[in-house]
């Protein structure tokens, strides 16, 4: 794999100046790594280095603070997004068998926790999760046919998202009114989460109750994405074609162009300070320096 750096000129021109911009002044974007297959599901420790996924290849990777590449874990059950809970804890949407573990990051060793909806049915395949300031745990369920599942695999509608105790043994469906919820991230005091319906090309806010249900669903950008996280100022930062940065009241902000990829897959803020995001794009690892900070593990 060659790893080399690549610099190229943010497409926002002369921004630095101007409101709401959350790029460093002067920041350019920096290509950190290549000859992957398709980079998905960033997810930032505590130290600040960044596990993501190269799920075709089967391998969970880890960029770390000192800017060494390695693999982590392989083969990793075709895992997708990433989230660490506050214990250190890693947890992955392993679409192999449509299952959420999560993984001990010291011993590699992996639990099963979720295999099933609330009825014990075949769950769509986990695609992102977020992981609750409390720890429970929240995940999105699309349907998008993989190649190596066994034939005869359906969809199961309607797709839906999750939460899960940190145990799993509780499941509960708390959102089936979404065509097809893919990126999914929360505010650090756990009371709004955010779900992106890549379907129907939007992104929704909802209040999340002390019990952990969803309330109050309500549209909060006129965008779907694949990918989600939010910075110290509770800016959304979305992603497709590039990143789109969204202010808390749903208004776009800026525009970061990764011009060498046609999808932007996922994004997290890392490094030791937090002020680096990281972009999942393609076949390459990416990253471009911020005046904003990430709050969470995404």
């Amino acid at each position: 794999m060659a790893l080399w750096v690549w610099m190229a000129a943010l497409c926002v021109g002369q921004a630095d100046a101007r409101p709401g911009q959350v790029t460093a002044t002067g920041a350019v974007l920096e290509k950190l790594a290549d000859g992957f297959s398709f980079t998905e599901g960033p997810a930032a420790n505590a130290r600040g280095d960044v596990y993501f996924t190269d799920q075709p290849n089967d391998r969970i990777m880890v960029w770390s603070v000192d800017g060494k590449l390695s693999t982590f874990m392989q083969p990793s059950g075709r895992a997708n997004g990433l989230c660490f809970g506050r214990d250190g804890r890693l947890w992955a949407c392993a679409d192999e068998k449509n299952e959420l573990w999560v993984i001990n990051v010291r011993t590699k060793e992996k639990s099963v926790v979720v295999a099933g909806d609330e009825t014990g049915k075949r769950l769509n395949g986990p695609n992102d999760v977020w992981v609750a300031p409390g720890g429970r745990v929240y995940f999105t369920d699309p349907y998008y046919r993989r190649p190596y599942w066994p034939a005869g695999t359906e969809r199961h509608d309607p797709q839906s998202v999750f939460m899960a105790s940190s145990d799993g043994k509780r499941i509960v469906r708390v959102a089936d009114d979404l065509k097809q919820p893919n990126g999914i991230s929360g505010t650090p005091d756990g009371k709004t989460l955010y779900v992106a319906d890549i379907g129907s090309g939007r992104t929704y806010a909802y209040d999340i109750a002390p019990d952990g249900l969803l309330t109050n669903r309500r549209i909060f950008c006129e965008m779907g994405s694949d990918g989600m996280t939010i910075d110290s100022e509770g800016n959304v930062y979305l992603t497709g074609p590039g990143v789109v940065v969204f202010d808390r009241t749903g208004k776009e902000v800026q525009r970061i162009a990764v011009p060498e990829e046609r999808w932007t897959a996922n994004v997290c803020f890392g490094g030791r300070d937090r002020r680096t995001l990281f972009i999942t794009a393609g076949k390459g690892l990416y990253a471009i320096r911020m005046r904003t900070r990430g709050v969470g593990s995404q």
